[in-house]
């Protein structure tokens, strides 16, 4: 009885293929909860893919996918002097974001981030003077540039790219090889037609990973299900039952990721509405839940609880049985499954 995510293997690396096709040289990205399937098994489907690099989050990450991934391992997380020192072999390259970095990994393999319109990390162009000198004791991989998702502006990522390009062969740097992230295939070739010397490899996670949502589907198995009548007091604050119906006890709690949600960026009149509302009826103990039964996301019962979540069904709706699966639509970036099961 688990919460388990099952994916139709097939379709899923079908699809990593169709983007692999359409970002030639991508590197996969490979980060936090390594997007719902684990770092193992996304360090295994880059290898089948034939990646000679994979993105990591952080040194950490990098010393737990080392022993899964042969090829080369590109930390993502800048590096900062006085970070706590993570024993890596040789085939890590590090991000670095400050003329400061650079100077702190003599020896290393680095590749180094320019600021975009992002504006997290990034040397800038008054630092560009600097960096002959900086890099003469480094082994530099190219640049990097991360751009934002949403260009409210009306300003365009390809423009952005070359405005950096640019920038760096004014200053006599080396074009190799710049690295990218959050651009279109056609973006992407524009780029590579107007700067055949260098290669621009996308860094990939989500679009790779996630991008065809019907390849996998997470579902927990109903552990318990108890007949209620309205008025009837249940659960560790012993509510009211507000009406007659089933106590569904489901795998999947907090420890899964179960009732927990980042933030995220809401567009629009309709999903800002929905909000509010969904605000509203948490006030008053009235949370959806993630998971399906008889085609409608049906109400936590009570908040969820470390390893399941307690459901009310209505008895207007079919009786669940113990060993029944309920769909459940969850964040794959925030989301702990007991197994994984390829279809």
């Amino acid at each position: 009885m688990a919460l388990t995510l099952y994916v139709d293997t097939a379709r899923w690396r079908a699809h990593h293929k169709h983007v692999q096709e359409q970002f030639p040289g991508l590197v996969p990205v490979c980060k936090g909860n390594g997007y719902g399937f684990g770092h193992e098994r996304l360090a295994e489907e880059a290898t089948r893919l034939g990646s000679d690099v994979l993105a990591v989050g952080t040194t950490y990450e990098a010393a737990r996918i080392k022993d899964f991934f042969g090829g080369d391992l590109l930390v993502l997380t800048p590096y900062r002097r006085g970070e706590e020192p993570v024993p890596l072999p040789d085939r890590v390259v590090r991000s670095v974001s400050s003329i400061d970095g650079v100077y702190g990994l003599v020896g290393a393999r680095v590749v180094i981030e320019v600021m975009s319109s992002m504006k997290r990390h990034g040397i800038s162009e008054q630092d560009l003077p600097q960096l002959h000198a900086a890099i003469e004791n480094v082994r530099l991989e190219g640049f990097a540039i991360h751009l934002p998702l949403d260009r409210t502006d009306g300003s365009d990522a390809v423009e952005e790219v070359i405005g950096w390009m640019d920038r760096l062969r004014a200053a006599r740097l080396p074009l190799h090889t710049m690295f990218v992230s959050h651009l279109k295939a056609d973006e992407l070739a524009r780029l590579q037609q107007q700067f055949p010397q260098t290669r621009f490899r996308a860094r990939i996670g989500t679009r790779l990973w996630l991008g065809d949502h019907e390849a996998t589907e997470y579902r927990g198995a109903v552990l318990d299900v108890t007949r209620v009548a309205k008025g009837e007091r249940f659960g560790y604050r012993q509510q009211k039952a507000a009406s007659d119906g089933f106590l569904v006890v489901v795998a999947g709690g907090t420890s899964h990721g179960v009732g927990l949600e980042a933030p995220k960026a809401l567009h629009g009149v309709m999903p800002r509405a929905k909000g509010v509302a969904r605000a509203g009826l948490a006030t008053v103990n009235r949370n959806l839940s993630p998971f399906v039964w008889s085609g409608k996301q049906r109400w936590f019962a009570e908040p969820p609880h470390m390893q399941v979540s307690i459901l009310f069904v209505p008895s207007d709706a079919s009786e669940p049985q113990v060993g029944d699966e309920l769909v459940a639509h969850l964040r794959h970036t925030t989301t702990q499954f007991d197994r994984i099961l390829d279809r």
